[in-house]
């Protein structure tokens, strides 16, 4: 049987964005079966 295995990392932009960092989230994606969790991290956006 073979395991098909994701890992993805994105940063998600609240609508009320003000030039604060932003939360990175992480996805997880075993045999297409999703998990999305917060990395407990932060970061700037560019623009």
């Amino acid at each position: 049987m073979k395991t098909s295995f994701s890992l993805l990392f994105h940063l998600k932009k609240p609508k009320n964005y003000n030039d604060d960092p932003v939360p990175i989230y992480m996805r997880v994606t075993v045999n297409g079966k999703r998990a999305e969790t917060t990395a407990s991290r932060t970061s700037e956006l560019s623009q």
